[in-house]
């Protein structure tokens, strides 16, 4: 008998079994149709076997669909994925087929001729249309355009009979991309690194790199110049080039544009679904050869995956915190090893982790020390609060004012940097000091002035700012405390009221069209003062830009979070880098109530390293990432007794394990959410414990209610 076992999109631990009926064709990575209780459900073939028998009566595949097949190497992608990330192999499996649940694009209406069939009336019109269309088909208006009449003779001819119309299933073109196309000119660092990555393509072996190089070292021009080696040796090779941000990508897409004559596909949320499903099959069929796009595009059915670049590896936003959680970073080195490919995390700031694999000889190290061409990094000093503060209910120091003005006057352009969206983070009341969260949640609610309402950034919840205190009902009370964004741009205006001035958050530009829109105003000069949260701080070029003040630098520092150093210093180095990219030097000032800090005394040294040794002596005496491996078990519920009984349950039932500590349970820093409340237990272990293999022992060991939600988190990066 021959026994499929099949991954199913449901949250169970392990495939399922069923028979494959005599003469049924079934083979890993196939689609199929199979029977779960009274209905059929789509799954995935993770393996075919010959048994003798079975004790139990299994239930039979119901046909094999006719979708294309997962290939070999996503099956064991997908797998590899959810035994790492703790997750059910059917939901991983059912991210790698979102492309295909995306209905097909509209078949495409063309008009071609009906045999020899000629007008009854041959017009000078009519004659032109059926010389224009020739034996081939083309869209009606298109028709009219290249016959240069009206699309009404077009519709004569069709009531006629001389013209039909027929349908085609709209098929996703994509150009072979040219590598000879336009080749870049390259410095010497940047052409040894593109060398060598080429040459690892070209071994055809798993080969995980760092391209390290400082801001404006020109690690884009290197990537691409060594993805079109790698095209020209092996025109079948696919190349995936994964994004932490949506409003980076047209950038990208266009400078591959520029390079290989041709565009590459978009993968990411933005892309609408019928285009979404086109990319999947045209990279299943080997008929795309460069795809650009979120975390999510390394779940692709790639038929020839030969590099994965992974740009702003360090980048936070490549960690999915909900539904599957994993990092983008890390399955794309598995993804790589799994392919026998090559990866490169490029960064200007590369994440601890990453440096210590490289340092450790497990990633091969590429660096890129200096700017491309003339452009100099930017000076960087430190304005101290406490000797010149900013006046009462303004946020930028007078140091900071007359540099901006000097800038202005020069004809530059500046770029204010405060990493909160909105106007205000709190709104209190002045009268009894209650401060406005938002319902069933622990989240603040913050102003946005530009829309005259409070909204929550964890839930998105929003309303109308109220006249009234919701607490002790004094009117017109409330008063917002702190800056956001727009908060800064108003101080902006009043003081610069000449000066063109815009803001770049995830609110003022809430797609990839308004944000390229931006981009090009800010590129062209139409702007003097751009007032941005991080959307702003990484990927872009802005040739005027000659100046960046962090108006306040102290902001990643506060709380306990374990990387908020390192990530403090990875953003204010990628926001300061924005400056002095082009001819012009540029320079960039940090307000900041501390400056001996570390963090800061390491940017306005410039000394990258200093602080990195001072970091990981850090995270090696507490034995944390990279020197050992966290994992994080939060639940929740509506009901807070059963949150705390299962919470006590786990706290009971941990295995005895050595070299490895459990903390908690314990109320999650936002303890509730959505109304949901929430618990967490975190898990410490050296590097050479088998955490998963404990985590799945302890979580055996434990029945969990329907009730509560338990999300395991491996490797965890936010501690809310």
């Amino acid at each position: 008998m021959k026994v499929a076992s099949v991954l199913i999109p449901l949250p169970v631990p392990e495939a399922f079994d069923y028979e494959a009926p005599e003469g049924l064709d079934v083979a890993r990575g196939d689609q199929v149709a199979v029977p779960l209780g009274p209905r059929l459900i789509r799954g995935v073939v993770a393996e075919v076997r010959e048994t003798t028998g079975s004790n139990r009566r299994l239930k039979a595949i119901d046909q094999v669909l006719d979708d294309p097949r997962l290939p070999e190497r996503t099956v064991d992608f997908v797998e590899w994925a959810a035994r790492w990330t703790l997750s059910a192999p059917g939901e991983m499996a059912s991210a790698a087929l979102k492309g295909l649940r995306a209905p097909r694009p509209r078949p495409e209406r063309r008009v071609r001729r009906v045999g020899d069939r000629v007008p009854a009336r041959p017009t000078a019109a009519r004659t032109a249309v059926l010389e224009a269309l020739g034996r081939k088909s083309m869209p009606g208006p298109d028709l009219a355009r290249a016959a240069d009449v009206s699309s009404g003779v077009v519709k004569g001819l069709l009531d006629e009979g001389v013209l039909e119309i027929i349908e085609i299933e709209a098929i996703a073109a994509f150009d072979a991309p040219d590598p000879d196309h336009a080749p870049a000119t390259l410095n010497p660092d940047q052409a040894a690194a593109a060398g060598a990555i080429a040459e690892a393509v070209g071994a055809r072996g798993f080969v995980p790199m760092l391209l390290d190089g400082v801001t404006g070292s020109g690690k884009t021009e290197a990537y691409l110049e060594a993805a079109a080696r790698a095209l020209k040796a092996d025109p079948d090779a696919q190349v995936l080039i994964l994004l932490p941000e949506i409003a980076l990508t047209q950038a990208l897409i266009e400078r591959i544009s520029a390079r290989f004559g041709t565009a590459p596909a978009e993968w990411h949320s933005g892309v609408a679904p019928p285009r979404r499903r086109q990319v999947w099959e045209a990279v299943q069929a080997g008929r795309c050869n460069i795809v650009v796009g979120a975390r999510s595009a390394l779940f692709l059915p790639y038929a020839n995956l030969r590099l994965i670049i992974v740009d702003e590896e360090h980048d936070g936003s490549f960690k999915q915190e909900e539904g599957l959680v994993y990092h983008g970073r890390d399955l794309a080195v598995a993804r790589a090893r799994i392919e026998g490919a090559t990866v490169v995390l490029a960064s200007a700031t590369p994440s601890l982790e990453t440096l210590w694999n490289a340092h450790q000889g497990r990633y091969r190290w590429l660096k890129l020390g200096a700017r491309h061409g003339a452009a100099v990094l930017p000076e960087i000093g430190l304005l101290d609060l406490r000797a010149a503060p900013p006046d009462p209910q303004t946020w930028l120091s007078q140091p900071m004012r007359e540099a901006i003005g000097e800038t202005l006057a020069r004809g530059e352009q500046t770029l204010l940097f405060l990493n909160r969206r909105g106007y205000a983070p709190v709104v209190l009341c002045r009268v009894c000091g209650h401060r406005l969260t938002a319902p069933d949640t622990d989240s603040w609610l913050v102003e946005h002035r530009y829309t005259g309402r409070l909204v929550c950034h964890l839930t998105g919840f929003s309303m109308a700012k109220p006249r009234t205190c919701p607490s002790c009902g004094a009117e017109d009370s409330l008063v917002p405390v702190g800056p956001g964004v727009e908060r800064v741009e108003e101080e902006v205006r009043n003081l610069f009221p000449q000066a063109r001035t815009a803001v770049f958050s995830s609110d003022t530009v809430p797609d990839g069209k308004s944000a390229r829109a931006l981009i090009q105003s800010m590129a062209d000069g139409e702007i003097d003062i751009l007032v941005a949260t991080q959307a702003a701080a990484k990927g872009h070029n802005f040739p005027r830009l000659t100046l960046v003040g962090v108006v306040d630098a102290d902001l990643g520092l506060r709380g306990g979070d374990l990387r908020a150093a390192e990530r403090t210093f990875q953003l204010l180095m990628q926001a300061t880098g924005r400056a002095g990219r082009a001819d012009k030097p540029g320079r960039a000032l940090l307000q900041t109530w501390t400056p001996e800090h570390p963090v800061l005394m390491a940017l306005a040294a410039g000394d990258r390293d200093a602080f990195v040794d001072a970091e990981m002596a850090e995270r090696e005496a507490a034995s944390l990432p990279p020197y050992g491996r966290l994992a994080a078990l939060i639940l929740s519920s509506e009901n807070a007794q059963a949150v705390e009984k299962v919470a006590r349950d786990l706290a009971e039932a941990i295995p005895n394990a050595e070299r490895l500590e459990v903390y908690g349970p314990a109320d999650a820093p936002l303890a509730l959410v959505r109304g949901r409340r929430r618990k967490r237990l975190l898990v410490r272990a050296d590097r050479d414990v088998d955490l998963q293999g404990f985590l799945r022992v302890w979580l055996s060991r434990v029945k969990v209610p329907a009730s509560v939600r338990l999300n395991v988190d491996v490797d965890p990066y936010s501690f809310l």
